[in-house]
């Protein structure tokens, strides 16, 4: 056969199946696993792709199979492992090869890489991959990183293997440096903040109405054909409709309360700190699955206090699943206002100029928080791509005008009954303090200055100023 067009490094769940996706679209690819075996069962139980796949059982071997300039993927797991394979590539790769690292990355990290790189005559992409097994197998979302002119030579095959929304590729290049595993990030600090408010929603169901989980299931399934339509929900419903075969239990009643997390979420609250830009609905996600974590103390407490959690008292069942479906709307807006104001901040700082209305189109097939809500959001950055804030677009505007009083029924309501909804209260908590033309602020800045002499602006004068705190 002809020489690859790319190289794979990395035969785990997600490197297999993207192999495969770029073999299907019809680019040749050499692959490389660091145990043969894996190889060469990839190999083996490729069928039909067999023709369009090369194995190698070294990086002089997959190196050699590939056409220059050599794009060559990472598909390992973030930090140290990929410093290594980068490394041991230094050594065999030609000026103007691609190394792309495909992984979750820290975007911090792909910045140094690509610095690290950048006299060796040797050029990096970091590239955002999302959608899961099934979205790195049948099309993701991809978000790239790195010089136009290394784009240039992978962009035919991303576009070729990423989703299609409306026949448009859901790929696109971002900026230089760590652009895409940056947007990659707040992808998943937003995925987090939609997540978690589901669950808190599923919460107020359970608890403080007392229905089932098939229940519940039907109302995702009704709200996806409607304003919540998205990937999130759709699952949703079909989680909670499902039947555990062991115990004929809904499967969402037998799984522990634990939530794991790998780091990005984290990562999307860090940057956001840093750069001093609130987002605290990711905040309270992040924060709400680490204290899911402390199962053995959370039972200890409810020991101590009670369990807190009391059933609403309902006049209409049928009105409060219509306001929930509204105030998990508002939550969406605010926490998405976040997300892409965070990456507005990001784009000033690094020099990316990155396409806001880019980013929504690309997000709206193959990735995890697709949604018919992406439309709007790329339509309003397409009207105003000065927009400061997602929540002064006029769509959203009107949008938020109409949904934010359930939510505020939603918040206060579950709260008297004890149950906790961190992300949706933060979202309320941050709308009403966006909304807010004179805050509290002013008084902290008075207390700045009498603890610490840090001065404070006047609204009557120019300057700093201090207050008369040794007067009587």
């Amino acid at each position: 056969m002809a020489q690859a067009e790319v190289g794979l490094i990395g035969l785990g769940v997600m490197g297999a199946n993207l192999a495969l996706n770029i073999a299907e679209n019809g680019f040749p690819i050499a692959v490389y696993n660091r145990t043969t075996e894996k190889t060469e069962a990839f190999y083996a139980e490729a069928g039909d792709l067999q023709d369009k796949i090369v194995p190698c059982e070294s990086f002089e071997a997959l190196v050699a199979a590939i056409r220059p300039p050599r794009p060559i993927i990472i598909m390992v797991k973030a930090g140290d492992p990929v410093d290594q394979q980068i490394a041991a590539l230094k050594e065999l790769l030609e000026a103007n090869d691609i190394i792309i690292d495909a992984g979750n990355a820290n975007f911090r990290d792909t910045q140094r890489r690509f610095d690290d790189l950048k006299d060796s005559g040797l050029t990096f992409i970091g590239m955002g991959v999302s959608g899961g097994e099934e979205g790195a197998r049948h099309g993701p979302s991809i978000m790239v990183g790195g010089t136009p002119e290394s784009y240039d030579r992978v962009s035919e095959m991303l576009d070729a293997i990423s989703a299609k929304y409306k026949g448009q590729p859901c790929s696109a290049y971002l900026g230089t440096d760590g652009a895409g595993h940056f947007v990659k990030t707040i992808h998943n600090g937003i995925e987090y903040a939609d997540m978690q408010m589901i669950a808190e929603v599923y919460g107020v169901l359970r608890d403080g109405v007392g229905m089932t989980a098939p229940e519940i299931g039907d109302v995702f399934a009704r709200w996806d054909n409607g304003r919540l339509d998205s990937y999130l929900t759709e699952i949703t419903a079909k989680v909670l409709k499902a039947t555990d075969p062991e115990t004929g239990q809904p499967v969402p009643d037998i799984i522990l309360d634990r939530a794991g997390q790998k780091g990005t979420g984290r990562w999307s609250v860090i940057e956001a700190q840093q750069m001093g830009v609130p987002a605290t609905v990711i905040e309270a996600a992040v924060a709400a699955r680490s204290l899911s974590a402390a199962k053995a103390e959370r039972e200890a407490a409810e020991d101590v206090y009670g369990a807190g959690r009391g059933a609403l008292d309902l006049l209409d069942r049928d009105e409060l699943i219509d306001d929930l479906e509204l105030a998990l709307f508002a939550g969406k807006i605010s926490a998405y206002a976040q997300g892409f104001a965070v990456m507005a901040a990001a784009s000033d700082e690094f020099g990316w100029n990155l396409p806001m209305d880019t980013i929504a189109k690309i997000w709206r097939a193959g990735c995890i928080i697709r949604s018919q809500f992406l439309d709007d959001i790329a339509a309003s950055f397409e009207k105003d791509r000065d927009l400061s804030n997602l929540l002064m677009a006029p769509d959203f505007v009107a949008m938020m005008k109409s949904a934010h009083p359930s939510l505020r029924h939603i918040v206060s309501t579950a709260v008297k009954a004890g149950i906790a909804v961190p992300a949706l209260s933060a979202a309320l908590a941050y709308f009403d303090g966006y909304r807010q033309g004179r805050g509290t602020a002013n008084l902290i800045q008075a207390q700045r200055d009498f603890f610490g002499a840090h001065s404070f602006e006047r609204i009557d004068a120019e300057g700093a100023h201090h207050g008369p705190w040794g007067l009587d």
